[in-house]
């Protein structure tokens, strides 16, 4: 509280009083979600992959959707545009979470990209989890999204992406090619289970409904999901992917013979797993004259198989995304 009282007390320029205003209240709630940034846009009855994919999150039950509203609804934020965000400096922004939030993004034009236009400063913002979980009763089993809350500190959203845009059929391609792509998270479910992931957009190719962005506009694809860990991390017995033991030295015993290993098989034998996921977006908000949209996402992607030993849990993440046209 006192580094973000003393960040709201540094002098901006004589002509940003309102910025202060709003970035002293955006400080104080900066770990609370935007309820207003989190709510999807209104749009036409459009059988899409983003419906199926909120349908998921229907899924995981009245009790679970309270909760998501009561993380985005108990101290709405107040938004911040690119334009105020760029005017603070570093520690004006530093310990507050400022730095792990998207933009908000005002205006309801429409913006149609020239030829060679790319999508950069893309930023995507999770504002709530849930994790598929097989769940018994009388006797039976099903799956069902369990909410869950995050374990990671304020380092999960993605930043600075960009990528180029085309045209197919008269539709909005993007194919993403840099920028701070993935970044490791941890999920807690309610049992106190932690399920760590990868959550990422590496490689992505968004495929639009139309050729220009406005409000309604909806784009989708699939992605790349490496690894949660690389080939030179080492568990708790030394062995690893590309160095390390072969085997657990302490259990020779059971990685001998021809039935010996079959037990511990996955576990000796670390792999570098690839997985595919899929992230559904819609823009709600776009501004022509600072080239800027913004909207929700709802992405789907598989977790953490530590190297091939278990069996990746399926994680959905819902929030909200940024981005700007050049």
């Amino acid at each position: 509280k006192a580094t973000v009282a003393a960040a709201a007390n540094y002098n901006l320029p004589t002509n940003n009083t309102t910025i202060k205003m709003k970035f002293a209240a955006a400080a104080t709630v900066a770990f609370a979600a935007s309820a207003n940034a989190f709510a999807p846009a209104t749009t036409g009855n459009r059988a899409t992959q983003l419906n199926a994919m909120k349908d998921d999150f229907a899924k995981v039950g009245a009790a679970a959707l309270a909760g998501a509203a009561i993380f985005g609804a108990t101290l709405p934020a107040q938004a911040i545009t690119k334009s105020e965000l760029n005017q603070l400096s570093y520690l004006q922004v530093k310990g507050t979470g400022l730095a792990n939030r998207c933009s908000e993004v005002i205006g309801e034009d429409t913006i149609t990209p020239k030829g060679g236009s790319r999508l950069v400063d893309l930023c995507i913002e999770p504002k709530a989890w849930a994790v598929e979980e097989e769940i018994g009763k009388a006797g039976k089993t099903e799956k069902k999204f369990v909410n869950s809350k995050v374990m990671t500190r304020q380092t999960y959203t993605l930043e600075g992406i960009e990528g180029s845009i085309k045209t197919d059929g008269g539709n909005i391609v993007f194919v993403e090619e840099e920028g701070i792509d993935y970044a490791p998270t941890t999920v807690q479910l309610p049992g106190g289970e932690r399920v760590p992931f990868l959550f990422t957009v590496k490689e992505l190719v968004a495929k639009g409904n139309g050729g220009s962005f406005k409000p309604g506009f909806q784009m989708g694809g699939d992605f790349s999901v490496p690894s949660y860990r690389t080939g030179l991390f080492l568990d708790p017995k030394g062995r690893g992917g590309t160095t390390g033991y072969d085997m657990a030295v302490a259990l020779p015993g059971l990685q001998s013979g021809e039935e010996g290993d079959a037990e511990l098989f996955k576990e000796n034998n670390k792999t570098f797993d690839v997985g595919q996921g899929r992230i559904e977006m819609e823009v709600n908000k776009v501004n022509a004259e600072e080239s800027e949209i913004g909207g929700v996402f709802v992405a789907s992607q598989p977790g953490d198989t530590d190297m091939g030993s278990k069996v990746p849990k399926k994680i959905l993440t819902k929030g909200i995304f940024y981005a700007k046209i050049q």
